[in-house]
């Protein structure tokens, strides 16, 4: 019987950041095969009344963790499917020690009980799961207005504005962000691009524009933080002037 395989796909978010959580995993977890059982732990309510529950995805995938809405965006991506509630006493696979530690005493016995072939159906009584959306952009006709949606490890604050509605020749934008001035900041592709210390903007790995200080922290210099709205406006390339 093939083992299978664990993927430890991050450890850095922030704590009790539930909607932060719920936009990384959907982008992150959406190009794992089907059939994957993805364990998400991000649980400020962990002990208390929000339940633990699977859900079991139409492409065959299974995730499992707190009904706080932090599953919800990666199942509608995946096909949403019909939800169970886990009964600790049908997933527990060791004695429980105290109610802080679901990660351990229930979301990890049943996703390991679920990718050894269990049903979903098995871990306990079916349930409506609480349901999220990420917030979505508003495109303008020289721009784009969205919010923060996730801060990285370097301090980088990735927006929900997609990248792809940056015009090709783009070279500057400009940015305000939160109830803060409007600021020039230079379309890029690297952060190398960017300059030591110098504000840019640049596609992240989430297909959204990222805005980030070259060697510093655009979390900190900007202020921001998860849901600070941003609205860019895009700065045409000056044509070049030929000379007679």
């Amino acid at each position: 019987m093939d083992p299978g395989r664990v993927v430890d796909l991050a450890h850095d978010l922030r704590a009790h950041a539930v909607e932060e959580a719920a936009f990384v995993v959907r982008t992150m977890a959406a190009g794992f095969p089907p059939g994957t059982v993805h364990v998400v732990v991000v649980d400020p309510g962990v002990g208390g009344r929000r339940a633990p529950i699977v859900i079991d995805c139409r492409d065959g995938s299974r995730l499992v963790g707190p009904d706080n809405g932090v599953l919800y965006p990666l199942a509608q991506l995946l096909g949403l499917g019909p939800a169970y509630r886990i009964e600790r006493g049908l997933a527990r696979a060791l004695p429980r020690v105290g109610t802080t530690f679901d990660g351990r005493d229930v979301f990890a016995p049943a996703a390991a009980q679920l990718a050894a072939g269990r049903r979903p159906s098995t871990l306990g009584p079916p349930t409506d799961p609480k349901a999220f959306a990420i917030p979505t952009a508003r495109r303008r006709a020289q721009g784009g207005v969205g919010e923060v949606v996730h801060a990285d490890w370097f301090g980088n604050l990735v927006t929900n504005v997609p990248s792809e509605w940056v015009p090709r020749r783009t070279r500057r934008l400009e940015v305000r962000v939160g109830q803060g001035p409007s600021r020039p900041a230079a379309w890029c592709t690297s952060y190398e691009q960017i300059g030591a210390y110098r504000l840019g903007a640049l596609g992240s790995s989430f297909g959204t524009v990222e805005l980030a200080v070259g060697r510093g922290r655009a979390l900190t210099r900007l202020r921001a933080h998860i849901g600070t709205p941003v609205r860019f406006r895009w700065l045409a390339h000056p044509a070049r002037r030929v000379r007679a």
